[in-house]
């Protein structure tokens, strides 16, 4: 009896080996799947081209422009704006001479 319950308790020992051993490779294998998979996405990310940033720079600089343009836009409306309003008080002076110079006449 005794030796029966030995050989029984020593192929369930070899039962759970095995399984055991199935496992692993299992996991072996899935970690093997998963290195391989992370090794090439790294290597497509240092090789593929970056567009968005080329495209962010061409924004900039449209964007930038833009607001440059509007600046001298600004700065020219208000050089204009001064040189209305000396025209619009030289103006006014002759006006008032003018009107002076004719009471003084009459």
């Amino acid at each position: 009896m005794m030796r029966k319950d030995e050989l029984i308790e020593a192929l369930r020992d070899r039962d759970n080996a095995r399984h055991k051993n199935a496992v692993l490779w299992c996991l072996a294998i899935i970690g093997a799947i998963a290195a391989i998979a992370a090794i090439a996405y790294a290597v497509y990310r240092y090789l593929t081209p970056d567009y968005l940033e080329d495209f962010d720079d061409d924004f900039d600089d449209d964007f930038d422009d833009f607001f440059d343009d509007d600046d001298e836009e600004t700065a020219d409306d208000a050089e204009a704006a001064e040189e209305e309003k000396a025209d619009d008080a030289e103006a006014a002076e002759e006006t008032s001479e003018e009107a002076a110079e004719e009471t003084a006449e009459a």
